[in-house]
């Protein structure tokens, strides 16, 4: 990408307002984060022709600029927030307003340029706003369960047993409504069918995985690793070395492949036969649940990418 005369944008988006910035130049403005303030926006980032355009992910304000940005064809990406912070402390920036993050992220945009990818379409947003749905209210229902357990007899147990079964009823119509909607997509259906042949798999895994990993398939299985945040990375200082840590990725991907490997280590041949070994040459639990978590995830991504269903000699 050439550097002469590039424009860079950072916009910091918060649930009112949408501040802009631009690298080089320093310009700056904002706007009130509505749709009908959208057009006018893209026409002025039409007019600066950036090559880049950064945002961060705030928790699914960003959406719809972003998706607005994209199919106006302008070169946007949407980033992890903290890649963005540690990229602000490694500047000395510490002090954080709006207004202060867009400059941030113009910078982020100029100096680091991270690569375009494709934003996530319509129906893949909408398959991955309803498992993130599934999840708090199973989150809910853990809690409320939590609290039933210690709550004495009385009105508010009996009000904690009555929200803990319209909870139930809750989190079994969304798991319904998931597996309706990957039954109606020939695509999803068919990854649906390959994911859950894996012993260790259940519908859960399978939606989080086809909603927040699209990439599936897509990378080798180290890409994969890293994205996930189940590949290990040196932590090597002085005298201490050989240590590995892992860190990053996508959490909730992360969260689904946990449990799943947990139950693929008793019920997967392939996965507990490899988590046994581990632990018989001296690996801790934990290290060689990671692996294990690391292994099958490699073996889903070769599934996908093959378009191979479950071998027990996988």
């Amino acid at each position: 990408m050439s550097t002469t005369n590039s424009v860079y944008v950072g916009i910091d988006v918060s649930k009112a307002r949408l501040d802009v910035a631009v690298q080089p130049t320093g310009d700056a403005w904002s706007c009130a984060h509505e749709e009908a303030q959208l057009p006018t926006l893209v026409s002025r980032l039409h007019a600066l022709a950036p090559a880049l355009i950064v945002l961060e992910a705030t928790g699914g304000y960003e959406v719809l600029v972003a998706s607005a940005l994209a199919a106006a064809g302008l070169p946007v990406v949407v980033v992890n927030p903290r890649q963005v912070r540690d990229f602000a402390k490694a500047l000395g920036r510490l002090a954080k307003t709006d207004d202060i993050d867009a400059h941030v992220l113009a910078l982020f945009a100029e100096r680091v340029r991270p690569p375009l990818r494709p934003l996530p379409d319509p129906a893949l947003q909408d398959l991955a706003a309803r498992v993130a749905r599934r999840r708090q209210l199973v989150d809910m229902l853990t809690a409320e369960r939590n609290r039933h357990a210690q709550a004495p007899e009385g009105r508010v147990r009996r009000d904690i047993a009555q929200h803990i079964r319209w909870l139930e009823r809750r989190v079994s119509d969304s798991t319904d409504d998931i597996g309706r909607l990957l039954h109606d997509s020939p695509v999803w259906r068919v990854q649906d069918d390959l994911l859950r042949s894996t012993p260790g798999i259940g519908p859960g895994t399978a939606a989080v995985l086809i909603a927040h990993l699209p990439e599936l398939g897509t990378l080798s299985r180290r890409q994969i690793a890293a994205l996930v945040g189940v590949a290990p990375f040196n932590c090597d200082s002085g005298t201490l070395a050989g240590t590995r840590h892992i860190w990053g990725g996508r959490v909730a991907v992360r969260q689904a492949l946990y449990m799943a490997t947990l139950a693929a280590t008793r019920c997967n041949p392939a996965i507990r036969t490899f988590y046994q070994h581990l632990l018989a040459a001296g690996k801790q639990k934990k290290v060689a649940l990671v692996a294990a978590m690391r292994k099958l995830l490699t073996i889903l991504n070769a599934m996908v990418k093959h378009q191979q269903s479950w071998r027990t000699a996988a």
